[in-house]
């Protein structure tokens, strides 16, 4: 079975990129992505395998940027850069206050971020492992997360629901609602904004994607958030022709 990449390009790509990194560092002023931290993290995971090649943008946010990259076997990986400079930090603070997995005690606005993109990879490892499809974490290293690319082997990414003509709609709500169930029941954690902005279409399934603010169901907000979920994918489920109630997917996912 062929890479998606050849590796004789992975390692003329990867020289031609970290030149082209470099020089950005040189010329940047007031760079948003590319900080002289985050390219010496991004230097760190090449050395170490994790990204041999970095692409374009799969997607830009006003808090972090998703690469399309290449591991050194030539498996496409999606790669979240985390930005220091526009990230919303009072968010990120509420999100994370009251999880019982992190005490942060700093106000570096870095650190913050750091265990912001830590939470993510927790959060994908706990779902990946509870049976939903969502992107395989790899590796987090500071403002960075390395993680499984979903789209076509020939590096086309997988579109958003909420941009995809759903062609088989009742699947797609019942596999849906099969894994926020997993997700609260399995994973024990709510996602927390989850709507068709937050999910992919690939080969007809869907992938939940940015668990960054989910919080683990114990948490003081998890039933605030799991009531937003519901009402967002109610609208959602409406727009694609299935009608639900809020009491009918609640019971759903409680197993009530």
């Amino acid at each position: 079975m062929e890479s998606p990449v050849d590796k004789s390009d992975i390692h003329l790509q990867k020289m031609r990129e970290v030149k082209r990194l470099k020089s950005v560092e040189d010329r940047r002023v007031g760079s948003e992505v590319f900080d002289r931290i985050t390219l010496q993290t991004l230097y760190k995971l090449a050395n170490q395998g994790h990204i041999h090649l970095l692409n374009g943008a799969i997607s830009t946010g006003k808090e972090a940027n998703v690469f399309k990259g290449a591991d050194e076997d030539g498996n496409l990986v999606a790669v979240k850069i985390y930005r220091v400079t526009t990230s919303d930090f009072k968010k990120m603070q509420y999100y994370i206050q009251g999880d019982p997995r992190f005490n942060i005690r700093s106000n570096s606005k870095r650190q913050l971020i750091n265990n912001w993109v830590l939470k993510e990879f927790k959060n994908l490892n706990r779902a990946y492992n509870a049976g939903v499809r969502v992107p395989k974490p790899l590796i987090a290293k500071k403002n960075i997360l390395v993680m499984e690319f979903i789209g076509d082997k020939n590096g086309t990414p997988a579109r958003l629901m909420q941009q995809t003509k759903i062609s088989n709609p009742d699947n797609i709500v019942e596999k849906i609602i099969e894994y926020v169930k997993k997700l609260y029941n399995d994973a024990e954690i709510v996602h927390g904004d989850l709507s068709a902005f937050n999910i992919l279409i690939h080969h007809d399934e869907p992938v939940i994607i940015d668990l960054s603010q989910s919080l683990v169901v114990d948490h003081p907000l998890s039933n605030e958030l799991l009531n937003r979920d519901i009402n967002n994918l109610i609208k959602d489920f409406k727009k694609i022709g299935i009608k639900m109630s809020k009491d009918d997917v609640k019971r759903k996912i409680k197993d009530l």
